[in-house]
């Protein structure tokens, strides 16, 4: 992706600034009533229909029939929706949602699935006033603080490419343990740290049926959310949560495999969270983090990558790290450097960077 950010000089800038801004808010703005279209179930609603007209969506929804027609409306202005049918009256107007918008807006499990994005975006908004009170006395934000919109925007974000990806392509970029994972005797044992709300644990035991899974994590919500995954999915007997510190004795030395996905730029003392993952594994086993494929040196302006990652880490990422005292404040854009230099703190040996092709994230390999 190449960089869109306003550049030159004197008016030209000036000028392209001022457009960038003004499409900002147009963009935000669609964000919004992206993200009332997914909240109050209008996309679920009109995927269930051929076409609709505000009456019906309303009826379908339980919402008002005048928010109906301005919400039908706007996403129809905005592209979102099709015009199935105009009408010079604007309550016989009749709109369709197309099928690849649906995708996009309704099917949790595909990988365009890009709706939980406007309810993280939602989620920042919420804790800004927080944001802004640590930007003036340096603390941090705790990850309560962004609500449910956080907890469930990251779980439905990044559950589809658990779902497809995770046991597919991730671990098996490591055949060694991918092959210890696939044993019979005696079964392999895998900590998911920062587990979330389960769902990547749940794709480890899926894609593993032989082996036994744990998903950690400090949040209650979360672990909460993540049994029920577990349970739904008829893993219970297999995949285990537990709300603890990583470095809790009883998890020392027992596991084949330890995975940290898109959490280690998060944790406000990653030095002391991946030392107490080393002393978690087995013989033989390794640590598998995921994290955000950011540029590996700052360079500035940025492409569309490096701008999205840099979008959410001082209103988020950052913040929530800084809760904690003495926190290293790593921030989204955790470059292969860092990474490397934090694994030699805690003890390993080895870094590989995994050849896994992936917009987003980037794959380590660390080893004792």
């Amino acid at each position: 992706m190449t960089a869109t950010a306003p550049t030159g000089s004197g008016t030209e800038r000036r000028d392209a600034l001022a457009e960038a801004i003004f499409q900002a808010t147009i963009g935000a703005q669609e964000l919004l009533h992206i993200y009332l279209g997914d909240r109050l179930g209008l996309y679920a609603a009109l995927s269930e229909l051929d076409t609709a007209t505000p009456a019906e969506l309303a009826g379908a929804a339980d919402i008002a029939p005048r928010y109906a027609r301005e919400w039908l409306e706007q996403q129809a202005v905005a592209g979102v929706l099709d015009l199935a049918q105009d009408s010079t009256d604007p309550n016989a107007r009749r709109f369709r949602l197309p099928a690849a918008a649906a995708e996009v807006l309704c099917d949790p499990d595909s990988p365009y699935f890009m709706v939980p994005l406007a309810q993280l975006s939602v989620s920042i908004a919420q804790a800004l006033p927080r944001v802004m009170a640590a930007f003036l006395n340096g603390g941090g934000v705790a990850f309560e603080a962004y609500g449910a919109d956080a907890r469930e925007g990251i779980e439905r974000v990044n559950r589809p490419m658990f779902g497809n990806q995770l046991a597919q392509e991730w671990i098996p970029a490591m055949p060694d343990i991918h092959d210890r994972l696939r044993g019979a005797e005696p079964p392999a044992r895998v900590a998911d740290l920062g587990c979330g709300s389960g769902w990547s644990t749940v794709a480890i035991a899926n894609g593993y049926p032989r082996a036994w899974v744990d998903g950690i994590d400090i949040d209650e919500a979360s672990i909460d959310s993540a049994r029920r995954v577990a349970a739904d999915a008829g893993l219970a007997d297999r995949v285990t949560f537990f709300q603890r510190d990583a470095a809790h004795p009883a998890l020392a030395g027992r596991y084949d495999l330890v995975t940290l996905f898109e959490t280690l730029h998060d944790m406000a003392h990653p030095v002391e969270v991946l030392t107490a993952a080393r002393g978690m594994l087995a013989h033989g086993g390794a640590v598998l983090v995921g994290d955000e494929r950011v540029a590996e040196e700052f360079t500035a302006p940025g492409d569309d990558i490096e701008r999205f990652h840099y979008g959410w880490s001082a209103v988020h990422c950052l913040a929530v790290a800084m809760v904690e005292p003495d926190a290293v404040g790593t921030g989204t854009a955790i470059r292969p450097d860092t990474v490397r230099r934090y694994a030699r703190e805690a003890g390993f040996s080895a870094v590989t960077v995994l050849p896994i092709e992936h917009d987003f994230w980037r794959f380590y390999r660390l080893d004792p």
